[in-house]
């Protein structure tokens, strides 16, 4: 018999339990007990019901012994039982047809009449209101009545673990279902040979890791990791979120803590899962609180129950967190989590077998080659190549297709990684020409700047929040990166804007280039703060060491740069914003025909591919488009292009990207439509 079995004798809810029963019971029992007397007293005295002339032939007689007044009812007993009906009656009642009268009064007094008076009786919902108390009573004992019968003494386990046991008939993930983490795969199939068979490491001295610790960015698989593990462990697998530890109250997450290792101990061996350990795990003494928060207890438990005087044999704790850097140390160590398990974003293998598991339930045709996907989508995690394959399914369906073709698989990946095209967004010519020039700035310069990344698509159809976009996808996986690359890259930023300064003049620039600015800023900080990357600065790290407050490390940040060397940091990040600048201007003032060439092309032909920008900078001309129908031809409005000198309105607006990740994925947005001017 089971632990959590609620028919168990020995547990003392179920004890608890049996007599809250037992007591609803008698309560309900006794309560119709008494309502059962009140009824049978009232068959016993049946009252007979007068008319007001026979209750003054009845005086007259000298047959009434006594009456109650009741405001106009009137209540009262015979001297000798009165018969009426077949029926003997002692008492009786009637209604005085308007006030007593002084007559009335002196004759029953004449007569020997007891007389008495009483409030009138109170009506149903006065009743009711008496009754409600009792009535709220007995409503309380049957929900303990019911709650006990069912849902294992629910009323008593607030602080019980909310872990919910994997269960044999659950669909079972297992590890082929998992692509793409060959490294954490080996590792958790470890564990999971030590469950199965423990003699096979204990002989030579080995011992059961008591946790493992998932880490890698979001999407990247940790949760499908362990449940592949609780597909594959054959053994009883308890899963649970962090955040379901804590709750208002203080100490029930502690005592969660403990009731989880007790069910662990009790199916021994077994794996307990956590999933965001981070929101319970995070470095004690954060903020000015001190120690004795509730998040902070139940660490604490946690910490004692993984590692501390009493030892959970047999109890594996899996934990999954994509902040391992705000865990507690202690909860880090070896003895606690035994091994982290590094789940980091696929390389191009890993991203091709992710997409054959997703794409084994998409018919696809027969030109849908998925190893190209992989290599156009570096740096994507599994869930964005499953949101891909998704998306490609969707827009199959969408034209009614009965296969997924590779076009689909192709606008799918645009669509994630580039924004959904806002077709409805109309500009007029101006601001058309403006985007174009801006992205055949930015085209020229990765086509002609040695190192960078080939020029994937350029286009001035908004999407998402840039009016265009300049995308740059590397050959092969990138795993760091040379100073060339960040210069060119830095010169590849300022492309657009150099184009609108050539095209329209320096009076004429827009804020368009408001996020190129500041991406590249970002990244000339960090060229010479924290890459080494700056001649004057040299090899010294001038970062400053910036941590956050909730870590409860240090409140008052002290200043690690003097301001003399501060000064030579801004000075060193503008020398080299300008050179980059210059350079680009360079470029482009070398290859003018190619940038009139691109620009034009994006005006007839909105989006130019791989292929389509190679083709112009080779010199040979693009196909001819198609002929539409007059109802197909884009309709332009007719708006006045701005005077000379002044920027079109709806136009200039900054970018609001923010600065690229590190590594920075190979993407220059045209202006944005995140803030207005």
């Amino acid at each position: 018999m089971s632990e959590n079995d609620p028919n168990r004798t020995d547990d003392p809810n179920n004890r608890l339990g049996r007599i809250s029963k037992n007591a609803a019971f008698l309560m309900m029992m006794a309560l119709m007990l008494l309502f059962a007397i009140q009824v049978v007293g009232r068959q016993e005295n049946p009252v007979a019901e007068l008319t007001y002339t026979e209750f003054t032939n009845h005086l007259s007689s000298d047959r009434v012994s006594e009456v109650t007044f009741r405001d106009r009812a009137v209540e009262g007993e015979f001297r000798q039982p009165v018969r009426r009906d077949d029926r003997e009656f002692v008492r009786f009642q009637t209604m005085l047809p308007g006030e007593l009268t002084d007559g009335l009064l002196q004759e029953m007094q004449s007569r020997g009449v007891v007389v008495d008076a009483e409030p009138p009786q109170r009506g149903v919902g006065t009743f009711l209101l008496t009754a409600l108390p009792w009535l709220l009573f007995i409503a309380f004992w049957i929900w303990i009545f019911r709650t006990m019968q069912g849902g294992g003494n629910r009323a008593f386990q607030f602080g019980r673990s909310k872990a919910k046991m994997i269960s044999p008939d659950t669909p079972k993930v297992t590890f082929a279902d998992v692509a793409g983490a060959d490294e954490a795969k080996e590792e958790l199939q470890e564990i999971i040979e030590f469950l199965k068979d423990p003699a096979k490491f204990s002989r030579l001295g080995g011992r059961l890791p008591k946790g493992v610790l998932l880490v890698g960015p979001p999407g990247t698989g940790k949760t499908l990791l362990a449940r592949a593990v609780a597909g594959e462990a054959g053994r009883p697998f308890f899963q649970m979120s962090g955040s379901d530890f804590v709750e208002m109250f203080v100490g029930v997450g502690a005592s969660r803590v403990r009731d989880l290792f007790e069910q662990g101990k009790a199916h021994a061996p077994c794996i307990i899962f956590v999933d965001e350990i981070d929101a319970v795990g995070r470095h004690r003494g954060a903020g000015l609180g001190g120690g004795h928060d509730e998040r902070e207890q139940t660490l604490n438990a946690l910490l004692v129950e993984m590692d501390g005087f009493e030892s959970n044999e047999g109890v594996i704790l899996l934990a999954a967190t994509n902040r391992p850097d705000v865990l507690d140390p202690a909860l880090l160590r070896p003895g606690r989590f035994d091994r982290q398990v590094v789940v980091d974003a696929p390389d191009v293998k890993g991203r091709e077998g992710i997409l054959r598991v997703h794409a084994k339930k998409l018919p696809l045709a027969d030109d849908v080659e998925l190893s190209l996907i992989a290599r156009g989508t570096p740096g994507m995690s599994g869930a964005d190549l499953a949101n891909i394959c998704n998306e490609a399914a969707l827009l199959a369906a969408r034209r009614d297709g009965n296969k997924v073709t590779m076009a689909d698989f192709e606008q799918a990946k645009d669509k994630v990684m580039l924004g959904t095209e806002r077709k409805s967004l109309v500009l007029n010519e101006y601001e058309r020409k403006l985007t174009a020039y801006h992205e055949a700035g930015h085209a020229v310069l990765g086509l002609k700047v040695p190192g960078l990344d080939p020029v994937h698509k350029v286009t001035i159809v908004p999407r998402g929040r840039a009016l265009g976009i300049t995308a740059s996808l590397p050959e092969e996986d990138r795993h760091s990166y040379t100073k060339e690359w960040m210069e060119g890259q830095l010169a590849m930023l300022f492309g657009g804007r150099v184009a609108e300064e050539m095209i329209f003049g320096p009076r004429d620039i827009t804020t368009g280039a408001g996020n190129d600015i500041e991406r590249a800023t970002s990244m000339a900080r960090r060229m010479v703060m924290s890459f080494g990357m700056s001649e004057v600065i040299g090899l010294v790290a001038v970062a400053d060491n910036e941590q956050e407050v909730f870590l409860g490390r240090e409140i008052v940040q002290r200043r690690s740069v003097s301001e003399h060397t501060q000064r030579i940091v801004d000075e060193e990040v503008k020398r080299i914003l300008d050179e980059a600048h210059e350079r680009a201007h360079a470029v482009l003032d070398e290859n003018k025909d190619l940038l009139e060439s691109i620009a034009q092309a994006l005006l007839e032909r909105e989006t130019l591919n791989r292929d389509d920008v190679e083709a112009l900078a080779r010199g040979e001309p693009l196909a001819p488009l198609p002929d539409l129908k007059d109802d197909e031809a884009p309709k332009l409005p007719q708006q006045p292009a701005p005077q000379p000198g002044k920027a079109p309105r709806g136009f200039g607006l900054a970018g609001g990207e923010g600065p690229l990740p590190d590594p920075a994925p190979g993407v220059v947005d045209g202006p944005d439509l995140d803030e207005l001017i």
